[in-house]
């Protein structure tokens, strides 16, 4: 292929390829899944981007691909056009023959390699870095085009990469998984309070927040707690006085004939104070009971706030073996993240 022209276009269209084929990879490994997720609806390629995360072992599989090709199409094309144009060059200036011929074959190499390094792998890497979800979503579906026609080859050699990751121990993923582990992010914290980056007084709150993976409610539970509560044949009264004298407005039922004050006794029931606001003074409160809702002291707060969502409830018994500990509340929980006062919800 000797027409400069030829040669110049050819390159062009194979550099170009090889961009695409890195920003490709680069951006659905950088790509944030949830991003993604929320632009779907309104967007084939980000709907296609999505498809390319789920099968992520395939489509580096379909970048590499491209990328080598590219890079045997260079080597079979340009380069030998530019050694071709520079070893007469050489030789025109007086140098010995096989002196230009290797001039011209290290000078080839270089700008080949020089243009495939810079123009086709780093600035696309670079751009792809730097905006993840807009550079996979807008080269979505020529990549999934591209993976269709060669899914059968991509399918075997990834197969085969499968093979030997899993002869050295290690079991291949076709996802990306999102996000950090709470120990990650607590580094983070830290090293951004060291260096000024993050104010101090916020520093609590979010570590409180990512403890809360870890922390389990009976540690919300205050040594020797008494939680307020009325006797199993308590009235309505009985309800509004200690719910006056506490602030709370879920007061427990305990049986054993204990007063307001007492901590003795099994809990039976819950009972909150507008329940009892139509209730004549000597009503008893055990109709309007509700059974309470239990965690075990081992449920970490994380997800004791999930089954207290789920559950549509404010209040829980915190068990250890049969035994109750106390009672811990959404309040308690901001209580933990927040060191203002907040309002009570119990």
């Amino acid at each position: 292929m000797s027409n400069p022209w030829v040669v110049v276009a050819a390159t062009v269209v194979i550099i170009a390829l090889s961009a695409f084929f890195v920003a490709v990879e680069f951006a659905l490994l950088g790509a944030r899944r949830h991003r993604l997720e929320d632009a779907a609806p309104r967007s084939r390629s980000a709907r296609a981007a999505l498809r390319s995360s789920s099968e992520l072992t395939l489509l580096l599989a379909g970048s590499q691909l491209g990328i080598t090709a590219c890079t045997l199409a260079l080597g079979a094309v340009t380069k030998p056009a530019v050694h071709h144009w520079l070893t007469p060059l050489f030789a025109a200036w007086g140098a010995p023959y096989w002196v230009a011929d290797v001039a011209g074959f290290v000078l080839a190499l270089i700008l080949v390699t020089f243009l495939h390094l810079v123009v086709g792998e780093m600035a696309p890497k670079s751009w792809a870095i730097a905006h993840p979800e807009a550079s996979a979503t807008l080269l979505a579906l020529p990549m999934r085009a591209f993976m269709g026609l060669t899914r059968p080859v991509l399918r075997w050699l990834n197969a085969l990469a499968n093979r030997c990751l899993q002869a050295v121990g290690v079991e291949p993923v076709d996802h990306i998984e999102a996000g950090h582990d709470p120990a990650t992010l607590r580094h983070l914290v830290e090293h951004s309070v060291n260096v000024g980056a993050l104010d101090a007084t916020y520093s609590t709150q979010i570590a409180g927040a990512l403890e809360l993976e870890t922390l389990t409610v009976d540690a919300l539970v205050p040594p020797g707690a008494r939680p307020t509560a009325v006797a199993a044949d308590a009235t309505a009264a009985d309800v509004r006085a200690a719910s006056v004298a506490s602030g709370h407005l879920r007061i427990l039922v305990r049986d054993g004939g204990a007063g307001a004050e007492t901590a003795e006794g099994e809990v039976t029931g819950v009972v909150h104070v507008r329940d009892t606001l139509l209730l004549d003074d000597a009503a008893p409160v055990a109709p309007v009971a509700r059974a309470p809702f239990v965690l075990d002291a081992s449920t970490t707060v994380h997800a004791a706030i999930s089954l207290l969502r789920e559950a549509g409830e404010q209040l829980a018994l915190v068990r250890r073996d049969g035994r109750t500990l106390g009672v811990v509340t959404l309040a308690d929980v901001l209580h933990r993240l927040l060191p203002e006062p907040v309002a009570a919800v119990d």
